[in-house]
């Protein structure tokens, strides 16, 4: 995953995911990776330095929490932004939640394909080994 640190806001916000240089920290070291990037990200008006392998990546979740926090933001009359950023994150985790169940109990027919696939593979199996 990706370490971050904050920065204060700043007031131009063309700077919404900007690739920033590498800089170590005061006492030399930079991370505990020292392959890893750094990416400079804005999310919901507050600039994070982003630590992580991928920085394409990094930008991506750091859009998608943004965009996150924009509409809930748009949905509710809360201005609090720790307020935003947990409803945002129970969004997300319903998401992931949703996606999951999805992924661990497949549909019916995915399972009548898989067991007419298993069959299939059976009889194959079989008959290569009357034959083999």
């Amino acid at each position: 995953m990706a370490t971050a640190s904050k920065e204060p806001p700043t007031k131009d916000a063309s700077t919404k995911s900007v690739p920033a240089k590498d800089v170590p920290a005061a006492n030399g070291v930079s991370g505990s990776n020292s392959n890893s990037n750094s990416v400079r990200v804005e999310i919901f008006d507050q600039v994070y330095n982003l630590r992580g392998s991928d920085a394409d990546y990094i930008l991506k979740l750091a859009e998608y929490v943004d965009a996150k926090m924009r509409a809930v933001s748009e949905q509710t009359a809360t201005v609090d932004s720790v307020r935003l950023a947990v409803l945002a994150a129970l969004n997300i985790a319903d998401e992931y939640h949703l996606l999951k169940r999805g992924v661990e109990t497949p549909s019916p027919d995915v399972r009548r394909r898989a067991i007419k696939l298993a069959s299939a593979l059976d009889e194959v199996l079989q008959d290569t080994r009357r034959t083999g």
